[in-house]
């Protein structure tokens, strides 16, 4: 008996040892992956710069959960495969040629209103006949509502057959059981259940419609299902996409209101969609497409006026709600968008805080502002590559500061570039004319200069008490010189 005992005690304290080995093992596990993970925002990616890892540690108001964002630097460079999901085609079937892009749209039935038929309406009818052979609009009905999906798609398949035929319109549907659990999820923000609800769904339709478009087209474009849209959009948006050749970018903008125009390379919508999935609870997808979009090393908005798409609806698909939201840039019919194709900027005038030379040239709503300039002070375009110039506008000054304008100035544009890729510059200029009342605008260039466009330069021409303001630079090319 005293044997036994004796055993039984000895079998009891060495199952104690091995629990505390395996507690030991778990907790320097435990630190050795969070030192690795940490580790990982020092490692120098190909894609993430030292600025968006700072996003790792911001406190910000849309901030995501750290150890989630220090796990997306590992496995967005991972998610190239498709997710794993069987759609139901209800109208329309992929074709086998590639078209240049992709239109998006997910759809579910509102309290009030319904946008969705002029919506796709306004993308076939502001299309020519050549735009039409290069775009393929996809409709994510993404409500559960079996009944409500099958009337939208008579109504679609009636207004809109030839479309359909013609392989330009397709209508697809995600099986409410792919779907991750939506009741009972985090209340971030304050946020009611139902919002939440309602958000985080919204996150994994656009997810899985991403999804199915990867393969569809070279680029690919977000609209909501209440929009319309501009005059031959397409053909602007080309030629933006063909002025940044060359340049990186992840997001191109052409509306600032939420998921609206917002267009992506179809390489990166695997990740995109998989980034949608991953973190579908924790805010709106507006804000996780700013994320995203930092996370693969983009840092500034990159958006274009006119917007070529305007918000529409008058009720909003959660709860009928009103919402009035217009975005004050779009132009319908006379959008002239520029171009500005990548260059590099300089200034030897005393910049005003962080006002740099950059922000004049920018597609987002700020500008270069200068202490008061003197006579031979120059800011200085020079282009990664040469280019023919169709159209130039300049603007200085701003409505509440009228009088910071360039108030004696001339512009140039050069050729013969010499230096290296840091300090390249033009050795010959020629003058296009004067700035008139703080702006200069110039159209037909081309015909005014027989050279291919190495640089632009803003020349001031007399000393001047007032600061300056350059607001904004517009530049229109025309078809690219052979390289």
């Amino acid at each position: 008996l005293y044997v036994f005992l004796h055993m039984k005690l000895t079998l009891k304290y060495l199952d104690k040892m091995r629990c505390l080995r395996k507690r030991s093992a778990v907790s320097f596990l435990g630190v050795l992956v969070i030192c690795l993970l940490f580790m990982n925002l020092y490692i120098e990616d190909g894609y993430v710069l030292e600025g968006d890892k700072q996003l790792i540690r911001e406190t910000a108001t849309h901030q995501l959960n750290s150890e989630r964002y220090v796990h997306t630097f590992k496995d967005l460079s991972n998610f190239s495969g498709s997710i794993n999901v069987s759609y139901r085609y209800l109208a329309g079937t992929p074709l086998p040629r590639k078209r240049y892009l992709t239109i998006g749209l997910s759809s579910v039935k509102r309290k009030k209103g319904n946008y969705l038929l002029e919506t796709i309406k306004s993308i076939f009818e502001q299309s020519s006949y050549e735009e039409l052979k290069e775009i393929t609009v996809v409709v994510h009905l993404a409500d559960f509502d079996s009944s409500w999906c099958e009337g939208m798609v008579r109504d679609i398949s009636q207004k809109f057959a030839h479309h359909i035929i013609a392989g330009r319109l397709m209508v697809i549907h995600a099986p409410e059981e792919y779907y991750p659990v939506l009741d009972g999820l985090k209340r971030n923000y304050n946020d009611p259940e139902d919002r939440v609800k309602f958000r985080s769904k919204q996150n994994v339709d656009y997810a899985f419609l991403l999804n199915f478009c990867a393969n569809l087209s070279d680029y690919y474009i977000m609209l909501e299902d209440d929009v319309r849209c501009s005059k031959n959009f397409l053909t602007a948006v080309k030629k933006v996409i063909t002025s940044r050749e060359g340049s990186y970018w992840v997001t191109l903008e052409f509306s600032k209101l939420g998921y609206i125009g917002k267009l992506y390379h179809s390489h990166d919508l695997p990740r995109l969609a998989h980034f949608l999935l991953m973190f579908y609870q924790e805010m709106p997808c507006d804000w996780l497409l700013i994320h995203f979009r930092g996370l693969l090393a983009q840092k500034d908005v990159i958006r274009f006026k006119p917007s070529l798409f305007q918000h529409m609806g008058y009720y909003s698909s959660y709860k009928g709600a009103e919402n009035k939201l217009k975005d004050d840039d779009f132009e319908e019919d006379s959008f002239d968008i520029p171009d500005n194709p990548p260059a590099n900027l300089h200034t030897n005038m005393n910049v005003f805080e962080n006002y740099e030379a950059s922000k004049a040239y920018s597609s987002i709503d700020e500008y270069f502002w200068g202490k008061a300039p003197s006579t031979g002070d120059l800011y200085v375009i020079v282009f990664e590559k040469p280019i023919k110039i169709n159209k130039i506008k300049v603007i200085t000054g701003t409505e509440d500061r009228q009088n910071d304008i360039l108030h004696h100035g001339a512009l140039e544009v050069g050729e013969k570039i010499v230096g290296s890729k840091k300090g390249r510059q033009c050795t010959t200029y020629l003058r296009l004319g004067e700035f008139k009342n703080g702006n200069f605008e110039m159209t037909d260039v081309e015909h005014k200069v027989l050279f291919n466009i190495n640089c632009m330069r803003i020349l001031v021409t007399k000393s001047q008490k007032e600061w300056l303001i350059i607001r904004s630079i517009s530049i229109w090319t025309s078809q690219s010189p052979n390289q």
